[in-house]
């Protein structure tokens, strides 16, 4: 370990089992900006899984040392959930990779899911690595493990949660309803909230007033999300306004259920699906549209109502214990929370936010402005880069008693 005085340059080793843009996803964008931004400061490396061709220079953040620790590369099984397999590789990689570089790193910076790697970092910790912080995206209630892995195999999830819990030291969170959570879990310390994800100008992006009748969708494609309930409500919300149209970024395991659904309605020529498109793309149909549609049932954060705030556009979103995406959207100024996932539910907001038109354009881009200091990645990455030193620092004077 380095000596507590020399803080200019931390040593760090963020752990994640995706990488962004082999995978898309809010983690991937958050552990790809934080590589980013540290990286002038401090030497970073990055342990994934590969997800890369044998030969080809995995793409990354410039500066970062990129190190698969793992193969894999299949992560969701046909069901759509994650492969018990590719987390259990991961963790054995992370553990035997830090065991083996021990004093290559000052503080080890991981995510909490898929929890192998968790208990990997604090085993390798205990026999001489370094200190670890966490990152608890989302924790989960038993009721939704259940409803996940069924069951059996939801209380044995719901266990290794809890255990991964009570074995963080220093844990970040992005959102109140998974602080409150972690500290139900038995967390015994205060967690460190984050509230900024967004890495765009902090300035209104420039868009139109009046919309175009588009809904946007921008995510993946799993059941969590509610993509495939999409459809059934552009139908509904059509009867209404004739025009509309819809547009679904994105991949993964339901978009065969997204394109049976459109089949089904008839409706090739309204709603178009693209899959991963470059963001230039995403972002023009984000400002031109009139509302984005996140019919989520699950958000740690929700940065994409963010994103769709900072060019005027509101978010019609679902209101569900497990969706934090409704601490980022006030109700009649940047969006509207319905309470269901239901055709006539997301329905009736889009129908609420077609007619509210340019007046909910312009309290949306005043939303925006209001919330941008604190939403900005900028002071998370300032949080963040301090409480490393603070617990490299801790690690440091006590190995140096």
């Amino acid at each position: 370990m380095i000596a507590p005085a020399a803080w200019l340059l931390v040593r760090i080793a963020i752990v994640y089992d995706c990488l962004y843009p082999y995978t898309v996803g809010g983690g991937e964008r958050w552990y790809g900006e934080l590589a980013r931004r540290l990286v002038p400061r401090h030497q970073v490396t990055y342990l994934t899984r590969r997800q890369w061709d044998d030969g080809e220079v995995p793409k990354g953040p410039a500066g970062v040392e990129i190190v698969a620790v793992s193969g894999g590369r299949k992560l969701y099984a046909i069901s759509g959930r994650r492969n018990l397999t590719a987390p259990l590789r991961f963790g054995w990689g992370v553990f035997w990779y830090l065991l083996r570089h021990r004093q290559r790193y000052d503080i080890v910076h991981t995510c909490a899911f898929p929890y192998f790697s968790l208990l990997a970092a604090r085993v390798a910790c205990a026999w001489g690595g370094p200190p670890v912080v966490v990152d608890w995206l989302e924790v989960w209630t038993e009721d939704y493990w259940r409803k996940y892995l069924g069951r059996l195999g939801g209380r044995v999830g719901a266990v290794i949660q809890r255990l991964c819990v009570r074995l963080s030291g220093t844990a970040f969170v992005f959102s109140a309803l998974h602080a409150e959570r972690l500290r139900q879990e038995g967390y015994a310390f205060e967690p460190v909230r984050l509230s900024g994800l967004y890495a765009g100008p902090a300035e209104l992006l420039d868009s139109p007033a009046v919309r175009s009748p588009l809904v946007v969708f921008v995510g993946r494609h799993i059941r969590e999300k509610g993509v495939a309930a999409i459809p059934a409500a552009i139908a509904w919300a059509r009867q209404t306004i004739p025009n509309l149209r819809a547009t679904i970024f994105g991949d993964g395991p339901e978009r065969a259920a997204v394109m049976a659904e459109i089949e089904r309605l008839d409706m090739a020529d309204v709603i178009t699906c693209p899959g991963f498109v470059p963001w230039e793309q995403v972002d023009a149909a984000m400002r031109q549209a009139m509302c984005l549609l996140l019919p989520s049932r699950r958000e740690g954060y929700g940065m994409v109502v963010v994103e769709a705030s900072a060019r005027g556009t509101a978010t019609i979103t679902v209101r569900d214990a497990d969706n934090a995406a409704t601490e980022l959207v006030s109700e009649g100024r940047n969006g509207v929370i319905v309470e269901s996932a239901r055709p006539e539910a997301l329905g009736s907001g889009i129908v609420a936010v077609h007619g509210a038109g340019p007046a909910l354009v312009e309290s949306t881009r005043g939303w925006f402005k209001e919330n941008a200091p604190r939403l900005s990645i900028d002071a998370s990455i300032s949080t963040v880069e301090k409480t490393h030193a603070r617990v490299a620092g801790e690690q440091a004077r006590r190995a140096n008693k």
